[in-house]
């Protein structure tokens, strides 16, 4: 324990598979290998990992120095470092429980087809599938009962602690969800035909490769790692001294980066060996790819079977990892700030998103008049958090640390006050490469993510 009695992560590999399942969750599975898919397959990948070097990384190493140095949850953090930063930390506080608020909507959903896959509810053609989907995300009752199970089961993790619950959760979860993962891409490229599903994800078309392109990967990029949200603030917050930052940081892209790719292995020749076209979005885990193992296994409908409840339980894990950490932010700030228990904070965090979950959830179709601005609650949610509020917490956040924040505390935390990187030549290398990324390239990235998902470029 720290002299706060927060609590640390008890070991290395706790803090990578922890801060890893933060980033890894349902983008991964249907929005990465859609992208990769459609702008260069391995052209794209070629051009996403230079994006996470020159963006990924410096921003996940900025926000573990403002958590690894405040010790404190995101707002305190942030304030710490310049009292008028407070509200960057707030901002991503905010943030996080909007997010939580729909994404366990959507984590609810992946519950309801792993009930339905063990109970064979999901067997019949497309159209039926297409109807099954429909009927149950626009109904009054359900989808609100699964939405508040999930977070309450996110609710049980975290007021267990960081060590106890956040820590042990995921030493479970990630070997549990890369073995299910590893499980599906055998299968699936296994399959007939399989190879031209492996060709359209691997296979570099370089003639695809255009600026937007490159908007896109910047994109994937910033929200695969989970940049702007408060979450790895928070928790470098429970980092020891001698967490390398910048070590953890390449570990954890890695990982996150590996998993996206393994689901398009999984997805791709699944799709392809019975001749469907994978759409992007819920519609591609709720609607395409039922039909798509029903199909693919329609010869050994025991091992489709199986399949489809590995599948489902593979997303309800992914949708967990990322809602535990999502919890955590606000947890941590009631419990500090209120001076109350942790277990009091997380209920308080727990209550606050299953309201924004309720309404997140009848806006889907149950109640069509819940909207803002022309749109469902659940989509404004999503519009507001991803095309306003995380880039423009990240944006802040690559200014604070890199013009505002004196250079020699932003050294020590990046060098473990010089434990680490002992050779002088290459600690200023590093340093000097990480504080000129951090403060031209990435707030220029930043900026023109921002500016292309209003489709101003």
């Amino acid at each position: 324990m720290d002299s706060n009695n927060r609590g640390l992560f008890a070991s290395r590999i706790g803090v990578v598979l922890a801060t890893a399942g933060s980033a890894v969750g349902l983008g991964n599975i249907w929005r990465f290998p859609y992208m990769t898919g459609q702008n260069g397959g391995a052209a794209f990948i070629l051009i996403y990992f230079a994006c996470v070097i020159i963006l990924g990384i410096p921003g996940m190493v900025s926000e573990f120095i403002v958590g690894r140095h405040g010790s404190s949850n995101a707002a305190r953090a942030y304030g710490q470092l310049m009292r008028k930063s407070r509200i960057i930390g707030v901002m991503g506080i905010i943030t996080s429980m909007i997010i939580l608020g729909f994404y366990a909507v959507i984590a609810g959903w992946c519950l309801q087809y792993l009930m339905a896959a063990f109970t064979g509810s999901l067997n019949g053609d497309a159209e039926y599938v297409a109807t099954y989907f429909k009927t149950f995300s626009s109904d009054a009752v359900k989808p609100v009962l699964w939405t508040i199970g999930f977070i309450l089961i996110t609710h049980f993790v975290v007021s267990n602690g960081v060590r106890n619950g956040i820590e042990r959760a995921s030493k479970l979860l990630m070997p549990v969800l890369i073995l299910l993962l590893l499980v599906l891409v055998v299968a699936s490229c296994m399959l007939p035909g399989a190879w031209q599903g492996v060709e359209f994800l691997l296979k570099p078309d370089f003639s695809k490769v255009s600026g937007s392109v490159l908007l896109e990967a910047l994109g994937q990029a910033f929200f695969s790692l989970s940049l702007g949200t408060a979450c790895l603030c928070t928790y470098a917050s429970y980092f020891s001294r001698q967490t390398n930052l910048l070590g953890s940081a390449v570990q954890i892209a890695l990982l996150d980066s590996g998993i996206a790719i393994l689901a398009g292995l999984m997805i791709f020749p699944a799709a392809f060996s019975v001749g469907v076209s994978p759409d992007s979005g819920p519609s591609l885990i709720f609607i395409t790819l039922p039909n798509v193992f029903q199909q693919a296994f329609a010869s050994m409908p025991v091992l489709g079977y199986v399949i489809g409840i590995v599948f489902y339980a593979l997303l309800s894990l992914a949708a967990l990892t990322s809602t535990i950490s999502m919890h955590e932010i606000g947890t941590a700030f009631f419990y500090e700030e209120l001076h109350i228990t942790r277990q009091q904070g997380a209920w308080i965090e727990t209550i606050v998103c299953c309201i924004i979950g309720v309404f997140c959830s009848l806006s889907m179709g149950a109640v069509e008049s819940i909207q803002l601005f022309g749109m469902p609650f659940l989509n404004f949610c999503d519009y507001l958090t991803a095309q306003i509020l995380l880039p423009l917490g990240a944006f802040l956040t690559c200014l604070l640390i890199g013009w505002y924040v004196p250079k020699k505390i932003t050294c020590d935390e990046f060098t473990n006050w010089g434990t680490i990187w002992r050779n002088p030549t290459t600690r200023s290398i590093l340093f000097g490469g990480y504080l000129f990324l951090i403060r031209f390239v990435c707030p220029l990235c930043i900026l023109a993510i921002f500016l292309h998902q209003l489709n101003i470029i």
